[in-house]
């Protein structure tokens, strides 16, 4: 029998996962850019895109948050060196949308083969970088990195995990699923402005990710040089 105790626990720990990594996943500034890669693409294939990208977003952040520091172990990586890979990377993606190298999809080709080019960047680049970067992968751990040690709170981390990265899935579905509704009433000068500071925002959310990874790194790299 499930008791209050445990609901309430159950409750702050979804709490938890939710403020932990919603705020850093930010759908709202990645909708401009989700628009901008999915550009001549029809409202129904954007629609199937967020649903995908938000079924990602949960499979990664839960992933994360309960294999995360097993994974780190198994190939001797620490998360300060995913928090350097992964800035790099976000980089890497805020520097070509604002350098428009990126390439977002053609307006003037046809619809089809948009809508095609599109579905093929449903996990790369739209869900890995853009929506869940390195930067939420690494919080996704830290949040899952104390391990409980029975089974009632085993079992209580496993439900807050999941519940939580189906919130945070759900707020990205819905984001990207009305960006299109939201981008008509700024207008197209309007969606330009935003898109150009949101690709400015991710690089130097890139370069805040990967400077601090390269910090710990260095405090690491010092205590070992004290001992």
């Amino acid at each position: 029998m499930i008791l209050w105790p445990e609901i309430r626990e159950l409750g702050g720990a979804i709490l938890l996962v939710v403020g932990a990594i919603l705020p850093v996943v930010n759908p709202i500034g990645d909708a401009p850019l989700f628009l901008a890669m999915t550009r001549g693409c029809d409202q129904a294939t954007r629609a199937d895109l967020a649903t995908r990208i938000a079924l990602y977003s949960f499979a990664l952040l839960l992933g994360s948050i309960l294999l995360g520091t097993f994974v780190l172990r198994l190939f001797g990586l620490s998360i300060p060196v995913v928090q350097v890979a992964g800035g790099a990377v976000v980089c890497a993606l805020g520097w070509n949308i604002l350098a428009d190298r990126q390439k977002p999809i053609d307006v003037k080709i046809d619809a089809a083969q948009a809508n095609l080019i599109a579905m093929g960047r449903a996990f790369y680049p739209l869900t890995l970088p853009l929506t869940i970067d390195g930067g939420v992968i690494s919080v996704a751990i830290a949040v899952g990195a104390n391990h409980a040690h029975t089974i009632a709170s085993q079992l209580i981390q496993a439900l807050a995990a999941a519940f939580g990265a189906g919130l945070v899935g759900l707020s990205v579905l819905l984001t990207f699923r009305y960006a299109q509704t939201v981008g008509r009433r700024i207008g197209p000068t309007g969606m330009t402005v935003v898109l150009r500071l949101s690709a400015f925002l991710v690089l130097c959310i890139g370069v805040g990710i990967a400077w601090n990874g390269v910090k710990s790194l260095l405090g690491e790299l010092g205590e070992h040089a004290l001992h």
